[in-house]
């Protein structure tokens, strides 16, 4: 049986139709992964560090594009985490959230994009996130990453 080669982008290259940097519709442009400002991110400080409290923030307007269809795709963004001495300021994480909407970006790397930029924002103890996109195709797809590594 001939070896067949598979023919997906892969994050480097995405789909030509719609693909990161190509229009998939007029006037819209999909952005690649530079485009995600981390820098958006500010933490105030936790006034009891002595006391563990773990924090658990949601939200289901999470948006970015599928860089294998040019579509957007939608889901709940889950981050818990136990602060050590800075705590995650909502207004930014939203700010931050928001600049994925125009980003080709798959949801396993989302995920990690995330997990990464919040952990060197608040320096927890632990932090995990959970990306839960709507079901597409008939599958339904929820990423979990955590900081520390995994240890369940």
């Amino acid at each position: 049986m001939a070896h067949q080669q598979d023919t997906r982008p892969s994050a480097a290259q995405p789909a030509g139709r719609g693909g990161v940097g190509e229009a998939a519709a007029p006037g819209l442009e999909i952005r690649d992964a530079s485009a995600i400002r981390a820098d958006v991110l500010e933490t105030f400080p936790y006034e009891y560090p002595g006391s563990p409290a773990t924090v658990e923030i949601s939200t289901d307007e999470f948006t970015a594009v599928c860089p294998w269809s040019g579509l957007p795709d939608f889901g709940t963004v889950t981050v818990r985490y136990l602060p050590r001495d800075r705590i995650l300021e909502l207004r930014s994480l939203k700010f931050y959230l928001l600049t994925y909407r125009p980003v080709g970006i798959y949801q396993e790397h989302a995920a990690n994009r995330i997990l990464g930029d919040l952990v060197a924002a608040c320096a927890p103890a632990w932090l995990e996130v959970a990306l839960d996109y709507r079901v597409r195709g008939g599958i339904h797809t929820v990423v979990k990453v955590r900081w520390p590594g995994a240890t369940r």
